[in-house]
């Protein structure tokens, strides 16, 4: 059992970390406003802000729902609503594996499209395991941008084969890559798309954000049963009602939303992504002159890079001293299986290239490249 650490003060670190991220300063002091009811007028102008904010900067015409919840919510959610009987689960790495977990957890019948860690799946590979499937699946789940390995699966591609399937529902975790990488919603036949807001939406934790399609919606409805708290039903038609979340919500993370997304809205989805790619491409090119990149080439991430540690430097201790020396964080590899063997760099939210770059410069200055 822990034992308990008081809480002291800790000098500031600059994240770039696969999430959290960076939060703008008028994002953190939006939270500290006096409190207010959740059932009054005030609550209904701030939810539908929100939620409408969202529909306009991702450009879906799908309804949205914005819950107190890690993005991990709806894993669950998503298995619970719309899966009956059968799942597939495309795995390349830690989180499509969790994903898969999931479903195991809540006695669905999961199969698995199975992929060495760091490769990408393939919509062609889809349709086949769909085709050799013995009962048709009711979700196909996929995770668009796998953190642990740094790859950025095709899944516009995939979405294009699943909805030659009018039965299967197409289930996306964007969690670490929504709002930093562009997706048309509505054109690709996602029917459930989800992230977490602490990472390229770069608001605090605390909110997960997912776009339900009306074939979703009427796929759970037709249901005996769903998700209580994450049920699409249920929180949709709440906020066709009110206005407003069916549970308490976190109002001061909120608050924080509602001034992020009007600057994300008036920086743009596109231009938005624009900037991430850029990012992407200036650390894959750095990676690859002093190590290499672990993600199959062509499906990199636009806002996680996984980097090979080809030198065999010490990333533990090399993350340790950046950070000591220069107040900056990076991540070790995910897990066990990658553990010294990569490092991790956030390039998601509020970053930039010239941000990216004083990083870089710190990691070559502590490890001596």
């Amino acid at each position: 059992m822990s034992k308990q650490r008081e809480y002291t003060d800790y000098p500031e670190k600059e994240l770039f970390i696969p999430g959290p991220t960076e939060v703008r300063e008028p994002v953190i002091e939006a939270m500290a406003q006096p409190m207010f009811g959740h059932r009054t007028d005030r609550m209904t102008d701030l939810y539908t802000t929100i939620v409408e904010d969202t529909r306009e900067f991702l450009d879906t015409d799908h309804d949205v729902m914005i819950l107190t919840a890690s993005g991990t919510e709806f894993w669950e959610a998503a298995a619970l609503n719309l899966v009956e009987d059968d799942m597939l689960v495309a795995t390349s790495g830690s989180f499509s594996e969790r994903f898969a977990n999931v479903g195991d957890r809540l006695g669905k019948d999961v199969d698995r499209l199975e992929y060495d860690w760091g490769k990408a799946i393939k919509p062609e590979d889809v349709r086949e395991a769909i085709e050799s499937g013995e009962t048709g699946y009711d979700v196909v789940g996929c995770v668009m941008n796998e953190s642990s390995t740094g790859v950025r699966n095709p899944i516009e591609a995939i979405g294009d084969v699943v909805d030659e399937y009018p039965d299967t529902c197409f289930v996306v975790d964007a969690v670490s890559s929504l709002g930093g990488d562009y997706v048309d919603i509505d054109g690709h036949g996602i029917d459930v798309i989800f992230n977490s807001t602490q990472k390229a939406f770069a608001m605090p934790p605390g909110l997960a954000v997912c776009v339900v399609s009306d074939e979703a919606y009427e796929r759970e409805s037709a249901s005996d049963s769903a998700s209580w708290y994450g049920g699409f039903r249920r929180a949709l038609d709440y906020y066709d009602r009110k206005g407003q979340t069916h549970s308490t919500p976190a109002i001061p993370i909120m608050l924080a939303y509602r001034e992020q997304m009007k600057h994300m809205l008036r920086e743009g989805h596109r231009e938005r992504s624009r900037r991430h790619r850029e990012m992407a491409e200036y650390t894959r090119e750095w990676a690859r002159d002093h190590f290499d990149v672990f993600p199959e080439e062509g499906y990199e991430s636009r806002t996680v890079a996984c980097i090979e540690n080809t030198r065999g430097i010490d990333v533990a201790g090399t993350i340790e001293a950046v950070s000591e020396e220069y107040d900056m964080v990076f991540s070790n590899g995910y897990g066990s299986r990658l553990g010294e063997e990569t490092f991790r760099i956030g390039h998601m939210g509020e970053h930039d290239v010239d941000s990216i770059r004083r990083l870089t410069d710190a990691i070559e200055d502590v490890a001596g490249l």
